[in-house]
Parts: structure tokens; sequence; C-alpha cells
């Protein structure tokens, strides 16, 4: 589907590049190529609705907007918020984990960047759900920080450093005119300051960060296999090693003295919602997992 025919006022251009990730995404995910021409459209309204250049633009996109909805018919990623939120999520942290690992394996190259610099992008769109978590906007703040870091070392003709450098200071909302995954401006000094070393442990889809690994919150050292920038579908599902269930929670009951409190039960849709989003992209031992821990934090109140 093509983006509107009117040119981006200028009034928009800080959303040019929101609006260039959906048209790569039209034949690849037109899921994620809706979300971020609603995120374009949502976010314009607040910048300009006014002027006629942009509410002619504006009405265009809606146009467009409403006519891709009803293309992708009854896609449960469209009509259900918790399963669209779920799969531009995945897809992002997916395209993030493979830039990180390119990082971390020393690889430094031009679709390393631009994928760093897309899921930054991609998670700016998940605020059409609401507000973002705060693993979220870190990882996006760290997102964007590296695709301009390294942009620049390579610029240079410096070696990039791997993984966060300490103490370092960036301000992620320094996107100038051309601050893409073709050109950006070198990082910001804000009063923000990114302070890698005081991020917890934790775990994402059952991978464990181990100690010393200094990136946001739940960013795995190691990409999972079979992740690249092309998220696509697999055609032809190859053999999984499925984990084993364990038979107690089969047959488990809420125990009488459990009293969930909404954090648990916010965990526990979080939980279920990622198992949908790894269906998605078949990812049936990553379900599993994460359908087992909200099963057993439901029944007893722990994970």
């Amino acid at each position: 589907m093509a983006a509107p025919t009117l040119p981006l006022p200028p009034q928009f251009k800080s959303l040019q590049h929101h609006l260039r990730t959906a048209q790569e995404h039209d034949k690849r995910d037109p899921v994620v190529a809706y979300y971020c021409r609603l995120y374009v459209m949502q976010t314009g309204m607040k910048i300009d609705s006014k002027s006629p250049e942009c509410r002619k633009y504006l009405s265009k996109l809606m146009d467009q907007l409403e006519s891709l909805k009803k293309q992708l018919g009854d896609c449960d990623s469209i009509t259900q918020e918790i399963v669209g939120s779920a799969h531009v999520e995945n897809y992002a942290l997916k395209m993030f984990l493979y830039a990180d690992s390119e990082d971390r394996a020393g690889s430094f190259h031009k679709n390393m960047i631009k994928s760093f610099y897309t899921a930054s992008l991609l998670l700016d769109t998940l605020s059409v759900f609401g507000e973002l978590t705060e693993e979220n906007v870190q990882h996006r703040k760290y997102a964007r920080w590296k695709a301009t870091y390294i942009h620049n070392c390579l610029k240079n003709g410096e070696t990039p450093q791997s993984g966060p450098i300490e103490d370092e200071e960036y301000d992620e909302n320094n996107e100038e005119d051309g601050a893409s995954s073709q050109s950006y401006q070198g990082p910001g000094r804000s009063s923000s300051t990114y302070q890698p070393g005081n991020m917890p442990n934790a775990n994402y889809s059952g991978i464990h960060i181990p100690p010393g690994a200094h990136a946001p919150a739940n960013t795995p050292a190691e990409v999972p296999h079979n992740t690249g920038v092309e998220i696509n579908t697999i055609a032809h599902p190859t053999p999984q090693n499925i984990p084993s269930v364990d038979p107690s929670l089969y047959s488990n009951k809420t125990q009488d003295d459990v009293r969930l409190t909404p954090e648990d039960i916010a965990r526990a849709q979080k939980y279920c919602k990622y198992a949908g989003s790894a269906l998605q992209y078949e990812d049936v031992s990553t379900a599993v997992q994460n359908l087992q821990k909200a099963l057993l934090l439901l029944t007893t109140g722990r994970e």
C-alpha cells in the first residue's frame, strides 16, 4: 500500500523516519506498517491539526489507515490491541536482539546500524497502545544511541566499542534532519545519563542475562538462533525442541491462601501476551515457557 501522495508537511519532519519504516514494511509485515502509520497520524495531530496542509495530509492518512484496516480484515493484531501491541513489541525486540548480537560480536555494518535505529522507531510506535514500559524506554534509548555512536565511529574511520560504554551520556531525542539509518548526528549531551551498570539482571522470553552484561534491562546477551532483520513468518516450520510441561500444572487450582496483586495479574497477562506473539513466529518453545510461567504465577502467586 503506497504512502499518501501528498508531500509530508514541514511540521511533521520529525515523523519522516517512522513513515519510511511503514513504507518498508508494507509487504514485509502489514501489521507493523499499519501501526507505524497510526503513530504518525496520532503524533501528527498533536503537532499540528489546524493548518490546512496538515489537516489535508492527516485526512488522507486517516483514509489510508481505514482502507488498510479493511484489507487486514479480522486480523487479531488489528482488532485486539493487546495482540497488536505484542506483535509490534516482539518484532521490535527481535530486531534489537539481532543488532545487539552483531554489536557484541564486533560485526559493525550498515544493516546492523539500521536495525538498531528501526527498533527504536518501532518502540516509539508502541506508544499508540499507551505509555511505554520502563524496559522499552531503556531499549529505545540504548538502540538510538548505539545507532548514532556506531555510525559516527565508522564515518570517522574509528573502531566502535562493542556493547554498552560505561557512563556514556546521550539524548535519545537528538534527531536532526537526516538522522536516519543513512545519516546520524552525534549523541547529545544532556542531563539524562545512561548508567548501564545500574541495570538489574532480568529474563526475557526465558533468556538469562549473565552478570556483567550491562545492557538495558531484559536485553539478552545472546540472540536466539534464526533471528535476523527479516522477521517474517516461516513458511515451512522446522522441528523444534518443545520443553516438557510440569504435570502438576495440569491439575493446579489457585490455592486458597493465594492473594494475587494487580502487579501479579499484569505479569501473568504479559506472559500470555508474549506466548501469543511467539506463536506468530512459530516459536513454540518460548510460547510454552511463558504460558507455564503465567499458570504458575496464577495458581501459586509466585514465579
